[in-house]
């Protein structure tokens, strides 16, 4: 019986790959590890979008803010001014008198009436005297009557719209010399349920 002989692999053909032979490695994608994902970096948008966003949310708040800031309830103007000396008090009664409206929506309440006088050596308050000793006032000083108007009171009320002339009397611990060289008066009125008062200055 012949020997039979295995047949043999041909052998490759130089230039021709062979089918068993392992195949090269292919390039993946190339990570950088020093690359941080979790900086400000990666995560936030550039700084001048940063910058115009904040200027833009401040100019509408300084907006909002400056047409919704408190405001006086009135406005008006101090008429008259009239000055009498105490004898022996070193101090002078002054009457104010004045124009008064209510600019608002509401009506207008009195809670508290003072004077306020400014001189070269500073600023002093006073309240307003009692409404009951105009008359005994205006006997004793006459000069104190010329062009005033009934009094406001603590109380008083003037409607959305209303406009008034009164007249209030307060005193400083001043010469009559040194009340006449002033830098201003004022009648300052504090309404109730109100931030600000009226200041009426002359």
């Amino acid at each position: 019986m012949a020997d039979q002989t295995p047949n043999s692999v041909p052998a490759s053909t130089p230039g021709t790959p062979a089918s068993n032979a392992p195949s090269a490695p292919q390039p993946g994608p190339t990570i950088h590890i020093g690359d941080e994902f979790g900086t400000a970096k990666r995560n936030l948008p550039p700084v001048k979008m940063l910058l115009l966003a904040t200027a833009g949310v401040l100019i509408v708040a300084g907006v909002a803010s400056f047409f919704q800031r408190a405001k006086p309830q009135a406005t008006g103007s101090l008429d008259n001014v009239a000055a009498v000396e105490l004898p022996g008090q070193n101090a002078v009664l002054v009457a104010l008198t004045f124009t008064l409206r209510n600019s608002g929506g509401k009506a207008l309440w009195v809670h508290g009436i003072q004077g306020k006088l400014t001189t070269s050596s500073g600023e002093e308050g006073s309240d307003a005297v009692s409404a009951v000793d105009f008359d005994r006032y205006y006997q004793a000083f006459p000069a104190l009557k010329a062009y005033t108007q009934p009094a406001l009171a603590p109380e008083d009320k003037l409607q959305p719209g209303q406009q008034v002339k009164r007249t209030v009397m307060v005193s400083f611990p001043e010469t009559l010399d040194t009340f006449n060289r002033r830098r201003s008066v004022s009648v300052v009125i504090q309404p109730y349920d109100q931030p600000l008062p009226v200041v009426l200055t002359k």
